[in-house]
């Protein structure tokens, strides 16, 4: 793997690509938010109505999230930088990120050479005093740039792998509580929501109380500052192991690499189970991944594959979507021969990050915030089922999907192939509705018109016959919501 070498009487390595300034003291590089420290960002919490997350004032809180697992790990400054910047640029909310990663991070040192522990027996993080000499200053770093840019972390404090005695893990109930405790004293004043878990199954008690253990050593080291959540493994749920759990804040699904909608059914279960948590589709299937990870059959994923689960997740109920490119979790560098290659990513992260899947995500969340936020609920009821089924609401990849308010204000409703449907407009309390299509591909909306409300409409999408999807929004014509995705409402939360 490559490395980077720090000079701790300054920083080299890359001081000829990348701009330095000094800001309080602190050495940054790069790029476009290199100005005075940016102001915290607000903590975050669940919604009085225990569906959603909002902002200490009660501000909804639209996450939108990125798997960039070996962030922490791989990449150094510069490329931090250049990261960031792109993902601010496409209007993420979030980075989920492992401190601990699964490629060897605790036996392979990061970009400039550093481990995160003295040893893997006492597991103690190894710090140097001062600036930019070990691991830890790093991870700094890239919160710290990831905050300035409105952007929270979403905080892996390790791998699964790292928990798993049966595949070399290190961790158990007592030194994950100090671990823990350690994280959340470094990190309780940053913008952080911490994950749990990492892609693996709970199989025993040790490590169910490995995990406890740690969520409660990161609640005595931050006192609360910070919501904690589980990512589990592949088609699982946090809610499996821990759903009557206090500490649990918020349900997080992996609901895994296929492209079929029944991959996706279970963040609805999820939204239906008692008590009520919020929802959150922490890892679908990845732009250019291989399909359910069989590339030689089925091939590799596309744009279209990663929206799809985007509206069916928000239309069954979840407050907010991760997306995920599988050569940016892995920051895979074909030009560095020493890095691992996991599953055949396509690109390198550089040109990952210009994927255009990554860049459709923010029309969902434009969407959604165009219209009351912490009201929406999932209704199915919404579409006409057709005599056959398997036409509509339909199943696969064509898989219809519908959301409204509790009002009944407003419904959007996912069409994923140019085929005629029929909605009960009945669900719209208003005498006069206002109709667009709104197009996944550019957030753009084109207006269908008002009609009166007789209960049900047929409408056909304007691709007929295609596999192009699109969203259906209906309004009640007296609230004058803005265009669909074209600016935050921004009325009665």
């Amino acid at each position: 793997m490559r490395k980077t070498t720090w000079n701790f009487n300054g920083i080299r390595a890359f001081l000829s690509v990348a701009t330095a300034a000094v800001v309080g003291g602190a050495v940054l590089f790069g790029g476009s938010t290199q100005g005075a420290e940016a102001k915290p960002l607000p903590r975050l919490k669940v919604s009085e109505n225990g569906r959603f997350l909002t902002t200490e004032d009660g501000a909804p809180f639209f996450w939108l999230g990125d798997t960039a697992w070996e962030l922490f790990h791989r990449l150094n400054r510069e490329e931090v930088i250049r990261y960031l910047d792109n993902r601010q640029e496409r209007g993420f909310t979030v980075v989920q990120a492992v401190a601990v990663a699964e490629l060897e991070g605790p036996k392979e040192p990061n970009a400039y050479g550093f481990l995160p522990f003295k040893d893997l027996r006492s597991v103690e993080p190894a710090t140097v005093p001062g600036p930019n000499n070990d691991y830890w200053d790093q991870v700094d770093f890239v919160v710290d740039e990831a905050n300035k840019r409105g952007i929270y972390v979403g905080f892996l404090p390790t791998w699964g792998r790292w928990w798993k005695k049966d595949q070399g893990g290190f961790f158990n109930p007592e030194n994950a509580e100090r671990y823990g405790r350690w994280l959340g004293e470094r990190y309780r004043d940053k913008g952080i929501v911490w994950i749990l878990g990492g892609d693996r199954n709970i199989d025993n008690d040790e490590e169910r109380a490995t995990v406890v253990a740690m969520a409660r050593g990161l609640r005595q080291g931050d006192g609360g500052a910070h919501l904690r959540t589980f990512h589990p493994r592949g088609g699982g749920s946090s809610a499996d192991y821990f759903h009557n759990d206090d500490w649990l804040d918020f349900n997080m699904r992996q609901n895994g690499h296929g492209v079929e909608y029944g991959t996706y059914d279970g963040t609805r279960r999820e939204y239906e189970r008692t008590p009520v948590k919020p929802i959150l589709d922490g890892e679908p299937v990845y732009e250019d991944h291989p399909v359910a990870f069989n590339p030689d059959n089925l091939g590799h994923t596309t744009a279209a594959d990663v929206r799809r689960p985007l509206y069916w997740d928000l239309f069954n109920g979840a407050f907010g979507h991760t997306y995920g490119c599988h050569s940016i979790w892995q920051m895979f560098d074909p030009e560095d021969p020493a890095q691992w290659e996991v599953n055949r990513p396509l690109t390198s992260w550089r040109e990952g990050i210009e994927a255009p899947g990554a860049a459709q995500m923010q029309y969902g969340k434009a969407l959604i915030e165009s219209r009351p936020f912490l009201t929406r609920i999932p209704d199915m009821s919404l579409i006409v089922a057709d005599r056959i089924q398997s036409s509509i609401p339909g199943a696969g990849t064509r898989r219809f999907a519908a959301t409204r308010d509790e009002a009944g204000t407003f419904a959007f409703v996912y069409v994923p192939l140019g085929r005629e449907f029929t909605v009960r407009t009945e669900a719209i309390k208003a005498k006069k509705i206002r109709a667009h299509w709104f197009d996944p591909r550019t957030g753009e909306a084109r207006l269908i018109g008002e009609f009166e409300n007789t209960g049900e409409r047929s409408f056909l999408p304007p691709t007929p016959g295609e596999t192009l999807d699109w969203v259906l929004v209906l309004d009640d014509a007296s609230k004058n919501y803005p265009k669909p995705g074209a600016k935050k409402w921004s009325g009665n939360r």
